[in-house]
């Protein structure tokens, strides 16, 4: 079994085009209306992730800060 993410940054909703639903490991500066500087920022599940794929699936149990 493996593990894939929803995506890798927080994109466009291809259904609604909002911004407020965020799925991705890097969070992206931008809102609904397009506003923002489009700064990229890991997010604690980027960190999670990493660790998962590091351990092969290991840690799935553990999530250190």
């Amino acid at each position: 079994m493996g593990y894939t993410p929803w995506r890798i940054i927080d994109i466009i909703s291809f259904t609604t085009g909002e911004m407020k639903k965020r799925y991705g490991l890097i969070y992206v500066d931008r809102d609904n209306e397009g506003h923002g500087t489009l700064e990229r920022k890991k997010k604690a599940s980027f960190d999670w992730y990493r660790n998962v794929i590091k351990t092969n699936g290991e840690s799935l149990n553990q999530y250190d800060k």
